[in-house]
């Protein structure tokens, strides 16, 4: 099995870091005791620039959760087509040729799900399988590609479809002047990212396209549950973010990395490029201490996170179309793709190009 493609789609409205601190900075600052404070923070998220749904100046009318997740539910929609006419378009294949989609998100909810309202736009089968993903947040994008791979591993003449949006501007909370939500708004950005998995027997695998996915490892840490994720309250989802994720990082990746591998016979001399999740400074930090990384050994990861920020599950997948456009390894060599995310756990893939 093989990624096939992956179509990214991003919001038209597009602002410097600078502009979004200065425009969140006019709405609080009467509720904050030192209003340099959000400037700061949002200086240090390594993040030059943003898309976001909707104009900033828009964003105060967005008091409550109904209208930000009737906004979410729209938006997504919308990005969530482009991106998979992108991925599909990249992949030479069409809506009826999907046999499988996974959709993940943890920034909006619905029922119907977003990827019921696209088959409704898109020629899909009424017969194609659906699997809505909430609550995995910047794990999901590879627990999503883990997840497709599972299920054209068992039906390899298929294809299947993973769909991230997440929209995070719609999450940003008037009434909470907190550390983490400061930090939560000055690192996260919208955006929607599709991906293609082929099955081993699909027309596209056999021309030997696209790296393989050769195994997949999922790793949770027991009682970790505040360390990220979101508390739900009467406005929407409100952020958890412990100062304590680099540290579950530096702490776990390496075990799980070497684990993984040594379960495929492999070691970290194997491996030449790492596809990782754009979590921010201190977490893509940890992950080159954890691993022993030189300094540009992330460079299209830390590239996503100044373009265009945190993009949550979808993260990980820009990266991947990165690698896949820009940065292609080697015939014959492996990568790790790889997120964390809220539970607190972690998800590996390894790729053979």
């Amino acid at each position: 099995m093989r990624i096939a493609s992956v179509g990214t789609a991003y919001p038209p409205h597009r602002y410097s870091q600078p502009v979004i601190a200065e425009a969140l900075r006019g709405r609080w600052e009467h509720k904050m005791e030192e209003p340099r404070l959000l400037t700061r923070l949002f200086a240090n998220c390594g993040v030059d620039f943003r898309h976001t749904v909707f104009p900033l100046e828009n964003y105060p009318a967005l008091d409550t959760f109904e209208k930000t997740n009737n906004a979410w539910i729209k938006a997504a929609v919308d990005l969530g087509q482009q991106a998979i006419c992108r991925a599909l378009d990249h992949a030479e294949i069409s809506p009826e040729d999907i046999g499988a989609i996974f959709f993940a998100s943890v920034t909006g909810i619905s029922s119907p799900t977003v990827d019921a309202r696209l088959i409704n736009r898109l020629p899909f089968s009424v017969n194609v399988k659906r699997t809505p993903i909430f609550g995995l947040g910047c794990v999901a994008g590879a627990a999503g590609i883990s997840r497709a791979s599972d299920y054209v591993r068992a039906f390899p003449d298929q294809y299947a479809l993973l769909l991230s949006v997440e929209l995070c501007s719609l999450t940003w909370q008037d009434d909470d002047q907190s550390i983490a939500n400061l930090i939560s708004c000055g690192l996260f950005g919208d955006g929607a990212a599709a991906v293609v998995i082929a099955g081993s027997e699909t027309p596209f695998a056999k021309r030997n396209k696209g790296p393989r996915v050769l195994a997949t490892r999922s790793t949770f840490y027991r009682n970790t549950e505040r360390v990220m994720g979101w508390d739900i309250v009467n406005t929407g989802f409100r952020i958890v973010l412990s100062p304590d994720v680099p540290k579950v990082v530096e702490e776990n990746l390496l075990g799980n990395v070497e684990g993984f591998l040594a379960d495929n016979n492999l070691t970290r001399d194997d491996i030449s490029t790492y596809i990782f999740h754009s979590g921010g400074p201190k977490v893509l930090e940890a992950m080159q201490k954890s691993l022993g990384l030189p300094a540009d050994a992330l460079a299209p990861s830390w590239k996503s996170l100044r373009e265009v920020g945190n993009l949550s599950a979808a993260s990980v997948l820009a990266v991947l179309e990165d690698y896949l456009k820009v940065h292609p390894g080697k015939p014959g060599t492996y990568s790790i793709l790889a997120a964390m995310g809220p539970a607190f756990c972690s998800e590996l893939v390894l790729l053979q190009w």
